[in-house]
């Protein structure tokens, strides 16, 4: 077997998943994106151990460990996503990018004190 061939395949997969995660809004394409990603690096791993003909199988090992890292992940990255969408109704990555719903901003704090203690007075 040629190296050459699971190798551009998995540089294609891990290009496509790259431009996914620069390129896309949406956080469910984005966690998408970081699968192909590790998918690509899971291919390439396998590749080398066939051809190394590694007798420990360490390419194939490492893959086993690394899909149930990334099962792990995209449980947790969905449940996020899922808790994030029912609180602010969107999954859309640039509006997330603030935490705090109404934080105050502190260079005008000082003035809306000002006025709830006139208001109050």
């Amino acid at each position: 077997m040629h190296l050459v061939y699971p190798a551009v395949l998995a540089a294609l997969l891990f290009c496509v998943g790259l431009y996914g995660v620069l390129a896309r809004r949406n956080a469910i394409l984005v966690l998408m994106s970081v699968e192909l990603m590790l998918n690509a690096v899971n291919l390439n791993l396998v590749a080398f151990d066939v051809w190394l003909r590694d007798t420990l199988h360490a390419g194939q090992a490492l893959t086993l460990f690394t899909i149930a890292i990334a099962a792990a992940e995209i449980g947790i990255g969905l449940a996020i996503v899922l808790q994030v969408h029912r609180n602010r109704g969107t999954a859309d990555v640039d509006r997330l990018r603030d935490l705090a719903e109404d934080a105050p901003d502190p260079d005008t704090d000082h003035e809306h004190r000002e006025e709830k203690a006139e208001a109050a007075a």
